[in-house]
């Protein structure tokens, strides 16, 4: 008798131990608990199944929570993970910890408990996505961007990594309307506005791409980029004046740019402003000797120099010219001189272009360099066939 009342007693301290287990020892949920416990997740998502939709506990916070935490463990799962669908893990996890929140609000016991879950899903959720962008599954990259988004309403670094992955599949109307929920949410960046620039560009989307680079220009008034972009519009639709206002911002904005100067430098060229346009062409060629575009035009400043003292002195009468006439000409012959190492700068940096073979050919010419100007007359031969 004795033996058979020290092993009730110690039973009876056992179930003292596990007050709810007994209290509750035939509900879904504390099977499912005791399953999850011991591993066997699989049963334990059985049980929780069944919870959810019973009447005495689909409406109790611990019921969700408990099945958030079986979804997660079976996600994490190398075994049990496998008996998912892609995304199911995740999509119920989030479900369930959602409904415990709104069942329990933040701060009750399991609500408290599942916000910091949250956390983890949203981590987990968008390193699923990295890892599909990676892979090039990028539908799937989108759909676990968009759960860690949902995940996390107020981030929105995976609203822009969606729009990415909408950008490599090349639909660009998903990836315009992440990039348009991003400034919705008062996100801004120079990256977001560029591509929406660029995509408007793609699609020829005029009214579009004036659109967001007003807006752009808005948020980043002094964007070296942007400002340039505003330029050649400018330019583009012969606004000359408009033009040289913005091009002149730009520079104080970036006064190291050579392509500025060289293009503020036509511009004066086509107002018939030849000093200005001299002083920008050497100031474009002084910061950066390769650019190509200030070099040839250097060429072209010092070609019309001579070709104009030549045509003055063609035109002198007899009289005028025996007394005028010599200082032209040697006054063109020094121009076409200095014309050259422009020229030649601009052919080493550009071997094929037409133009400039075409005007240093001529200079050649002109300076009685003749086999100079029939190797490049050959060549110009050559690239027209």
């Amino acid at each position: 008798m004795k033996k058979t009342f020290l092993t009730i007693a110690a039973a009876t301290v056992l179930v003292a131990g596990l007050p709810s287990v007994v209290s509750a020892q035939n509900s879904a949920v504390t099977n499912a608990i005791l399953n999850q416990r011991t591993g066997l997740l699989d049963k334990a998502r059985t049980d929780i199944d069944k919870a959810i939709v019973h009447e005495k506990t689909s409406g109790k916070a611990k019921t969700w929570f408990t099945r958030g935490e079986i979804y997660q463990g079976l996600m994490e799962s190398p075994i049990y993970g496998k008996q998912l669908q892609p995304g199911e893990g995740l999509q119920k996890a989030f479900e369930s910890y959602n409904k415990a929140i709104e069942l329990d609000g933040k701060t009750g016991e399991f609500g408290k408990q599942a916000v910091t879950k949250m956390d983890n899903l949203y981590a987990a959720a968008f390193n699923d996505a990295v890892n599909s962008y990676n892979a090039k599954d990028y539908d799937k990259a989108i759909a676990s961007y968009k759960l860690a988004s949902t995940i996390k309403p107020q981030d929105t670094t995976a609203v822009l990594y969606s729009a990415y992955a909408s950008e490599a599949k090349q639909d660009y109307a998903a990836a315009k309307a992440s990039y348009d929920q991003l400034l919705g949410m008062n996100y801004k960046s120079v990256t977001l506005y560029t591509r929406l620039l660029q995509m408007a560009k793609q699609q020829n989307n005029s009214a579009e791409a004036a659109n967001v680079l007003k807006q752009a220009l808005a948020a980043y008034p002094n964007n070296k980029a942007f400002m340039l972009e505003d330029l050649n519009v400018a330019l583009a639709s012969g606004r000359g004046e408009e033009a040289l206002g913005k091009i002149n911002k730009a520079i104080e904005a970036d006064p190291s740019n050579s392509n500025l100067y060289a293009v503020r430098g036509s511009m004066y060229d086509q107002q018939k402003k030849s000093d200005l346009a001299l002083a920008d062409y050497r100031k474009a060629v002084e910061l950066d000797p390769n650019n190509f575009d200030a070099q040839f035009n250097l060429g072209v400043y010092n070609y019309n120099r001579a070709a104009d003292s030549y045509t003055k002195a063609s035109k002198m009468d007899l009289k005028t010219y025996q007394v005028s006439g010599k200082k032209f000409e040697a006054e063109g012959k020094k121009y076409f001189e200095a014309s050259v190492p422009y020229f030649e700068k601009a052919l080493q940096l550009q071997p094929e272009d037409r133009n400039t073979l075409t005007s240093l050919q001529k200079v050649y010419f002109r300076l009685g360099r003749n086999a100079d100007s029939e190797r490049l007359n050959a060549k110009l031969k050559t690239l027209s066939k």
